[in-house]
């Protein structure tokens, strides 16, 4: 539009539209961290392996309380890298070796117990089903996903890089807890569709054709971990 010769814009930009555009950055920003993340969660290691015995094991609901005790352990990596914590916690050799030693430890209690699982009979899958004696309660089960997660060192580096190189430490502390919200849910969600895919009953029954091999094959690589945390360096 021309008027008297000058050219002005119109229709002229609301108001609220401009704050949209201002919020491009932190959304451009979210696709980012979400796209990381979604890497990060779903590389194998000892949060996979663990919900994968669980689900074969235990069964679907075991497994999901799992992956809930996963997800919420991801709040402990938020909480303490909008705090501030994740780069005394890094630099500092004593906190770190405590906690990658504490993984360690958990890792390895986990795979001996995985490794020291008898050959089960015919029926047992059903028995383990109808049985609350065998099957670990719902609290139980939290536990270990928050634990394996909570105490991984490795994490620990993930959500440091995440929350200082990634995010903008100018961006709010309000929308990186948003972030954090996201990566929790989002890594329950995941580990939930693995409790249900290797949770069901026909994938459960090839893996029990294994039947404790596949155990003592999982506790082997959750073994593996705890020594690779204990003997790694810290960088």
């Amino acid at each position: 539009m021309t008027f008297y010769g000058s050219r002005v814009l119109w229709p002229p930009i609301p108001l609220a539209d401009e704050k949209k555009l201002s919020m491009h950055p932190y959304f451009s920003q979210f696709i980012t961290v979400a796209a990381v993340h979604l890497l990060a969660v779903a590389s194998p290691g000892p949060d996979f392996a663990v919900v994968v015995r669980q689900s074969i094991t235990y069964g679907r609901n075991t497994a999901l309380w799992t992956s809930l005790g996963i997800g919420t352990g991801i709040l402990i990596h938020v909480s303490y890298s909008l705090l501030g914590l994740g780069l005394f916690i890094s630099r500092s050799l004593v906190v770190f070796s405590v906690m990658k030693t504490l993984c360690a430890l958990y890792l390895i209690y986990l795979g001996v117990s995985a490794v020291r699982t008898r050959p089960m009979q015919k029926n047992d899958i059903e028995a383990a089903d109808k049985s609350s004696d065998r099957r670990p309660g719902a609290g139980q089960a939290f536990r270990t996903g928050f634990f394996t997660n909570g105490l991984n060192p490795k994490a620990t580096l993930f959500f440091l890089s995440l929350f200082t190189v990634i995010i903008d430490p100018a961006t709010p502390l309000v929308i990186q807890a948003g972030y954090g919200i996201y990566m929790a849910l989002a890594t329950a969600l995941w580990f939930s569709c693995l409790s249900f895919f290797f949770g069901h009953d026909s994938v459960r029954r090839v893996f029990y054709r294994i039947g404790h091999w596949f155990d003592r094959l999982t506790g082997v690589v959750l073994i593996g971990l705890g020594l690779q945390f204990a003997f790694s360096r810290n960088s």
